[in-house]
């Protein structure tokens, strides 16, 4: 298997366009062409995670956090630790990507397992992204439109939740009259024709639509297909931030604070006193969610948990939600667990021989004196 093929099925799952418009996901370091030996799985890259990459013979690093993130003005691996991280990876023929807030805003990412960490039922988006669907209409003769219709289809068009080959259709009849110019696919030129056509609608995500769109014109039968773009303002159901579901059976606030440090493993926590007497309804964020505080509580949480908490926040919470502030590293690294199941599957159906290892230590540079 090669890289990108790896990366392919990784962005089919948490699309690129669908992260934050300032983020740098993606190949960070390599070459798409390369063939994966083994993989390595990691928060963030650091020089003894890459250690332990070249230890395993690991030539693809998975990681959340991407390592470049703000503009690279050089390469002198003297003055920052990222130059020579990207020095290492290039000598060491070592591939690095990474999937950040497109792996936040996605279904099975970084909230939604960290809300399966906390035996969470009934998942759902705390907030879902909105304004970044299109719907497309466009007009096809009868004949053609399976044909058309499934050519956008397997571009990603029609998705809504669980649903794909989404899609509403109307009969009506189209009208054209072609110049001396034209090569009509029904009727002639220079004749004034009526089509008994459908109308055919179908939404998209704004990351897929020109692709959608070159594979409608593609399949269209027509020299000149007339087709409608609209931009939407629908909350789109397939992508949000953070998350939100139930507990099987409530809990007192004591009891809730003790599952939240068994489940993510904690050390400490800072947290500041809600209203309810016990806890039913949770929502989470992974990494610095605190933006969310406000979509928590419209939605009736008891309960909110994320990372990277401001002491106002903390006054903002008080007496309306148990707010908790779990800690960044804490609250991600759950994620790796469904990456290393995804890859695993794909590893098996494509009968690779490649390994796959979770970075055996922490990344986490935050320490708590007298734990």
């Amino acid at each position: 298997m090669i890289v990108k093929e790896l990366i392919k099925y990784l962005e089919d799952w948490a699309p690129p366009g669908a992260a934050w418009e300032k983020d740098n996901v993606g190949l960070q370091v390599g070459s798409g062409d390369e063939t994966i030996k083994n993989i390595l799985l990691s928060l963030e890259l650091t020089s003894e995670v890459l250690d332990e990459a070249l230890k395993k013979n690991c030539n693809f690093i998975f990681t959340h956090h991407p390592l470049i993130f703000n503009p690279i003005k050089n390469l002198d691996v003297n003055k920052n630790h990222v130059s020579k991280l990207i020095y290492r990876l290039i000598k060491n023929d070592i591939n690095l990507f990474s999937a950040h807030t497109n792996l936040d805003f996605t279904k099975d990412g970084v909230s939604f397992q960290l809300a399966k960490n906390l035996n969470l039922n009934n998942i759902t988006f705390l907030k879902n992204e909105e304004s970044n669907q299109f719907k497309i209409v466009v007009f096809i003769p009868e004949s053609n439109l399976d044909e058309v219709a499934s050519s956008m289809f397997n571009q990603g068009a029609g998705i809504i939740g669980e649903y794909n080959s989404c899609s509403f259709r109307t009969n009506g009849i189209g009208t054209f009259k072609g110049s001396a110019n034209t090569n009509p696919f029904i009727g002639q030129k220079e004749n004034f024709e009526k089509v008994n056509e459908v109308r055919l609608e179908v939404l998209v995500d704004s990351w897929k639509l020109n692709k959608v769109i070159n594979a409608m014109l593609n399949s269209h039968p027509y020299e000149e297909p007339a087709f409608d773009i609209y931009p939407l303002k629908n909350k789109n159901v397939n992508y949000g931030a953070g998350a939100i579901g139930d507990l099987e059976k409530e809990m007192k606030v004591n009891e809730f604070l003790k599952h939240v440090e068994n489940s993510l493993e904690l050390s400490n926590f800072r947290y500041s006193i809600g209203h309810k007497k016990v806890i039913k309804k949770v929502a989470v964020c992974g990494g610095a969610g605190s933006d969310l505080l406000n979509d928590a509580i419209a939605k009736n949480a008891d309960a909110f948990i994320t990372s990277d908490i401001k002491y106002h926040t903390f006054h903002d919470a008080l007496n309306k939600i148990l707010l908790i502030d779990a800690g960044h590293y804490e609250t991600e690294i759950v994620v790796l667990k469904i990456v290393e199941e995804k890859i695993k599957k794909l590893i098996k159906e494509k009968k690779e021989n490649i390994k796959v290892y979770k970075y055996s230590l922490s990344t986490n540079p935050v320490k708590f004196y007298k734990q």
